[in-house]
């Protein structure tokens, strides 16, 4: 017999992990977490897991106390007896730091998930990392999900005459690729030199947009500087129309002005991170099925590979 599940939220992860439990039609478990007036916080099961399969929703976002908290609850799972943890993070935070790129800096990526498999987690399961290297970083199962099970859906519903399929810089070629093989159509790439980080001093497209419906592919979006500006570069060429689609909606400020001011048609996010800013080209789509779904099948120990579109 399987033992039971049970699915947990963290603070900021709540709306996501109730949408995962409507989809498979159980009860959010019930836990607490106590603040302190120093900021230090306390977390509690409300309700006993012994020997149950723990589910733990948690995106590690800015700011690091979602991390912290992820980190505890595991904890927590970990001395209550679990049968085993499982944590659920759409979107994988501090995952830009994925290697040395120059002398004496920190990889950060290996960081977290030394300190996830220290705390006692047994699997992981996450969506569209920065970098597909990662998932060697843990000493468990990863169950790396794709968002374009959500987002292929939704582009073709779109119906765009001559599409093309972008990449705002070369370093999400891969990903981009996989998309133009799909839908067979031409990829389009951006050079771009940052003088900073955050910051983009030139950029160069390499192929033809011009009468061109296009869609740029990227993995996050922070301060929306990269994607604006390739968007723009874009419509000054001769594109129709440039759509951008985003697992990750960081969205520091000044994004959502940059993207309300930009040449972009629509900007297509994923829910892995909660979206409060003001953006009439702003699309939500939710992946919380996915997550359902994925979970439904680990805990039946069912194949997941009908999940991988591209």
């Amino acid at each position: 017999m399987l033992p039971p599940f049970k699915i947990f939220a963290g603070t900021k992860s709540e709306y996501m992990a109730k949408e995962i439990c409507k989809d498979l039609g159980v009860e959010l478990g019930k836990m607490n977490i106590q603040h302190f007036a120093d900021g230090e916080f306390e977390v509690s099961f409300e309700e006993s897991i012994r020997g149950c399969e723990v589910y733990l929703v948690q995106s590690t976002f800015p700011n690091s106390d979602n991390l912290m908290e992820l980190l505890l609850m595991i904890d927590a799972a970990k001395r209550a007896s679990a049968a085993s943890i499982i944590a659920v993070m759409p979107y994988f935070g501090w995952a830009r730091q994925d290697r040395k790129d120059k002398p004496r800096v920190s990889i950060a990526a290996k960081l977290v998930a030394d300190l996830l498999s220290t705390a006692g987690v047994d699997r992981v399961i996450c969506m569209d990392l920065h970098a597909d290297q990662i998932q060697g970083f843990f000493n468990v199962p990863v169950d790396h999900l794709y968002a374009s099970s959500v987002f292929i859906p939704y582009i073709e519903s779109l119906h765009l005459p001559d599409m093309v399929i972008a990449t705002p810089d070369v370093g999400g070629a891969k990903r981009a690729n996989n998309y133009a093989k799909y839908f067979n159509v031409p990829l389009v790439l951006c050079h771009k030199q940052r003088a900073k980080a955050n910051v983009v001093a030139s950029m160069t497209v390499i192929g033809d947009v011009k009468d061109k419906n296009v869609i740029l592919i990227d993995d996050m979006v922070d301060t929306a500087g990269t994607i604006t500006k390739a968007a723009d570069l874009m419509m000054s060429e001769g594109a129709k129309s440039v759509r951008a689609l985003c697992s990750h909606a960081i969205m520091s400020d000044p994004a959502s002005q940059r993207v309300q001011d930009s040449g972009i048609t629509e900007m297509m996010f994923t829910n892995s991170i909660p979206y409060n800013g003001e953006c009439t080209k702003c699309t939500i789509l939710s992946v919380a099925h996915l997550f359902a779904d994925t979970i439904r099948r680990v805990h039946e120990n069912q194949s997941i590979s009908s999940q991988y579109l591209i």
